[in-house]
């Protein structure tokens, strides 16, 4: 898991700080559910996957009483853990 953040730490990227903190959840997540039975130390990321969210969609004002859309796109991140096979 820490070689994971490492990396995401420093890639300059704008989606690696929002990554990073999903995975942070995602670690808080399993030790919670598991009520402390999970080693942190052995969990890896076994999946990531981004899906489509939900489009919204805002109209600016333009000249001669127009109007043009303006679509903010989401998306929805899954992470699935798992424990390292060692």
């Amino acid at each position: 898991m820490g070689q994971a953040l490492n990396i995401l730490r420093f890639t300059s990227r704008a989606a690696a700080v929002p990554v990073a903190k999903l995975i942070k959840s995602a670690v808080a997540n399993a030790t919670d559910l598991s009520k402390g039975q999970v080693d942190v130390d052995k969990l890896v990321v076994k999946t990531i996957s981004v899906d489509q969210g939900p489009t919204q969609r805002r109209y600016m004002p333009r000249a001669m009483g127009r109007a043009s859309r303006i679509n903010k796109k989401t998306s929805h991140i899954h992470v699935v853990l798992a424990e390292a096979a060692k």
